[in-house]
């Protein structure tokens, strides 16, 4: 569905829901609603009684429908809508004697007396098609927003220099990205678990380093067990051990079993991935607050790392760090579609047309009423 489907459709609704609702008040809302009230409760009685008030059935049920028949009749409003056909049910209903063929008419004539209540039908029918077409309007207007962001971010990308040097940003955040890793696969793969978890419980001071805190009973076990100044991938192996073989190299092995085996897959995914910048990087002010934090993180198990974080942080403040970045981001995010639609202007021009949509939406669910 198109913006203009979505307002057509919401205007369509709302002028039947809007002629609907004045046949309603031709008749009145409430008259229409007791009529409706009214077949529904006939109907019931004649469901409840058919069986035992015709024929030679039970006398008793007999002269006890006929009473509440007729004060079901009598209780009815004056100024009831068909209120002269009930008035007609009740007389037929009266007799002394009663059939099946007289409850098949007495419903024809119900039938026949709710066919006055169908502007009420129609209405209520035509509201449920307004609200489905609000909603629909509502959901279309998200869609078309998000288009709009879409096409408004291809044009900044297009706006970018693609032929700008961004190797000077790129080289010195390769060469830290890999400085990083490899310092970091070595502390996993040297030190051991109890101090490896230690260092990435400690990152939890440092929001914008986002490692996964370690769970609680892995920390116990390897703080509470000998086995905890292993290194990880030794804990690891264990863990793939046999019970019985095993316990020719852990005091308990059940409890490396619980606490271990079960979060091999944490253990295994914990890597230097909180601490790269990858490519492309983040705007400068997003950059430089996560070095200042990655800084003293990498500090403490890769001192020799730092240097090349600074040199990274240095970059933010060049006065081209922005121009790089926009040509970097635009370079790996552009497809060739997306550049030809650029050249071509079709991305201006589906903007402009969407906002366009989006003006006749807003309008519409603007100038309609919610529901009446």
């Amino acid at each position: 569905m198109t913006d203009a489907d979505a307002v057509t459709r919401l205007r369509r609704a709302d002028a039947d829901r809007r002629a609907a609702r004045e046949r309603v008040d031709a008749v009145g809302e409430d008259a229409l609603r007791a009529l409706r009230t009214a077949c529904e409760e006939l109907r019931a009685l004649l469901t409840e009684y058919e069986g035992r008030a015709t024929g030679d059935g039970d006398f008793a049920a007999f002269i006890e429908f006929q009473d509440r028949i007729a004060h079901f009749t009598n209780d009815l409003d004056e100024e009831l809508p068909e209120r002269t056909v009930f008035e007609e049910i009740d007389e037929r209903l009266q007799q002394r004697r009663l059939t099946e063929d007289d409850f098949a008419a007495v419903r024809e004539r119900i039938d026949a007396a709710a066919e006055t209540v169908d502007p009420l039908v129609e209405w209520e029918d035509a509201r449920e098609r307004y609200g489905e077409a609000r909603r629909a309007a509502r959901r279309r207007l998200d869609t078309v927003g998000d288009q709009i962001d879409d096409r408004e971010r291809l044009l900044e990308l297009g706006e970018a220099d693609l032929d700008a040097p961004t190797e000077r940003l790129r080289d010195p955040i390769e060469r830290y990205d890999e400085a990083v890793t490899d310092a970091f696969d070595a502390f996993r793969s040297n030190a051991s678990a109890r101090e490896v978890l230690d260092f990435v419980e400690t990152t939890a001071l440092y929001p914008l380093v986002p490692f996964r805190e370690p769970p609680e009973d892995l920390l116990a076990y390897v703080h509470g067990h000998e086995a905890g100044t292993e290194p990880i991938p030794q804990l690891l192996a264990y863990a793939a051990y046999s019970r019985s073989k095993l316990d020719h190299y852990v005091a308990d092995a059940d409890a490396l079993k619980r606490s271990v085996a079960t979060r091999q897959t944490y253990l295994e995914r914990l890597d230097a991935d909180p601490l790269t910048v990858g490519w492309p990087p983040p705007a400068a002010d997003t950059l430089r607050w996560q070095c200042n934090e990655r800084i003293s993180v990498v500090a403490r198990f890769a001192p020799d790392v730092v240097s090349d974080l600074r040199a990274v942080r240095a970059l933010t403040r060049r006065s081209e760090y922005d121009r790089l970045r926009d040509s970097a981001v635009a370079r790996e995010r552009l497809t060739d579609a997306e550049r030809e639609r650029l050249r071509t202007g079709a991305v201006a021009d589906e903007l402009a047309d969407l906002r366009a949509e989006r003006d006749a939406l807003r309008d519409a669910l603007d100038e309609l009423s919610p529901l009446a």
